[in-house]
């Protein structure tokens, strides 16, 4: 799996049903997503960060926020609710499409098409947090490494992120086969049994090696929280990540 593969994937994904796509609900798929519950879902994600947040001592309100893998826009305009701009990044021109037509931000929200597997389009020091979520499990490990080091570059001296990774598969039936299937098997059953549009590929990644990664490009892991997420059959960390002041 290559990340021009995972972006062609993305594509068809944002192509056929962009809002099911973003969050794999029971029910919810052929575009049954009501638009208001699908925005509600971000309200919900964006109001926990911001708890943890407050818990940590950490603002809870910004000047200018990245999405990254911003998809339809969820977290985009619930972030646009407690920030002055909020630029949302993706690889899906589709999806993007998606985002502009469900905005209702009032033009605190952009939205930026970036097809490279980095964030050159951005200058250090851009962004005062940089929130991502559901995203970098979907990419390979040497992708994820590189953007961990894009997302402490594009943050101002003292700002954070906010970074969700899978960790591991559950022991559920679908969770053994993710253990246990090589990845081209789970491509092809979730095309030929499943019915997906397009495969999304899940990369497992350790608290270890993040925390590792993030270290040696700068930046401090001060908070991490682990949960199970039955609805995808894998285990989950959030990891609250800071740049050091004296970082340029």
């Amino acid at each position: 799996m290559d990340f021009d593969q995972v972006r062609r994937d993305w594509t068809t994904l944002g192509e056929r049903d962009p809002l099911w796509a973003v969050s794999v609900a029971a029910g919810k798929r052929g575009g049954r997503w009501e638009v208001d519950e699908f925005l509600a879902l971000g309200r919900r994600d964006v109001g926990r960060a911001r708890a943890w947040f407050a818990e940590l001592g950490l603002p809870t309100t910004w000047e200018r926020v990245l999405d990254f893998g911003c998809g339809a826009g969820r977290l985009s305009q619930a972030l646009a609710e407690h920030a002055d701009e909020v630029v949302g990044v993706d690889v899906s021109a589709p999806m993007l499409d998606t985002a502009r037509a469900l905005d209702r931000s009032g033009g605190r929200c952009r939205f930026v098409l970036n097809e490279a597997p980095d964030l050159h389009v951005f200058p250090s020091g851009s962004f005062d947090l940089v929130y991502s979520e559901l995203v970098l499990q979907h990419l390979p490990r040497r992708v994820v490494a590189h953007y961990l080091a894009e997302f402490v570059r594009v943050l101002r001296p003292g700002a954070v992120a906010l970074v969700q990774c899978t960790i591991r598969p559950l022991w559920t039936m679908k969770g053994v086969v993710w253990r246990l299937a090589p990845t081209r098997l789970v491509r092809l059953a979730q095309r030929v049994v499943l019915g997906y549009p397009a495969p999304m590929l899940m990369t497992p990644v350790s608290p270890a090696w993040l925390t590792a990664v993030v270290e040696a490009h700068g930046g401090v892991v001060v908070g991490c929280a682990t949960a199970p997420e039955p609805d995808t059959h894998w285990a989950s960390a959030r990891y609250v990540i800071h740049k050091p002041a004296g970082e340029s």
